[in-house]
């Protein structure tokens, strides 16, 4: 668990970063994948030592896991499509099963990522857009509920772990934090392929 202190930045580093991938996660897809490399970090160094005193070497060990994490997926740049893809398949996966208030089978989370990978790779421009725009979205919609005080929220970005990940995706589709989610997602995919439609029309001329 992150000491009490650290609960308000980390919701706002949730909520800035999840915007800037939401709407600009073509044009910065390698910081992207290093922003969500840090969360990634940070998720698995709570899980594994779990809570230490005093509170300084706990936060020691997550910024370490956090460079970490950020620096393996800065670096997997070149394969950092097939990571989206992979990532967005069991996004649906666990989506799907959420909604249908199942726990999400393993292997079939499992298939849906190896699906994704491969479409990925065959789709790479609207993957990432796609991509990015919906993890950012995501991202950003946990950040601000915690900020404004939704107590699940908050308990979910507090205890910010792998075995905590499903919260992220347990919302109903008559929930509002779901429907902005999915408005915001989508707004993004629009304004991404706007931008990037754009700048091809300016390199052509």
């Amino acid at each position: 668990m992150l000491p009490e202190s650290l609960h308000d930045p980390v919701a706002y580093i949730l909520l800035g970063g999840g915007l800037l991938a939401c709407f600009l996660g073509h044009r910065l897809f390698r910081f992207v994948l290093a922003g969500y490399g840090l969360v990634l970090g940070v998720m698995v160094t709570v899980d594994f030592i779990g809570s230490v005193e005093p509170w300084w070497l706990l936060v020691g060990a997550v910024v370490v896991g956090a460079v970490v994490g950020g620096l393996v997926f800065f670096l997997a740049y070149f394969v950092g499509v097939t990571i989206v893809g992979a990532a967005l398949g069991a996004v649906i996966a666990i989506f799907v099963s959420t909604q249908r208030a199942e726990d999400p089978q393993v292997l079939v989370v499992i298939l849906f990522a190896i699906v994704g990978a491969f479409v990925a790779l065959l789709l790479q421009r609207y993957v990432i857009i796609v991509g990015t725009a919906f993890f950012g979205a995501l991202t950003s919609v946990i950040g601000g509920l915690a900020l404004f005080g939704d107590p699940a929220t908050a308990a979910a970005v507090s205890n910010l772990s792998l075995s905590n990940l499903s919260y992220w995706f347990n919302y109903r589709l008559d929930h509002e934090p779901l429907l902005v989610w999915l408005a915001m997602g989508l707004f993004g995919v629009i304004v991404q392929f706007r931008k990037t439609g754009k700048a091809r029309g300016q390199r052509r001329k």
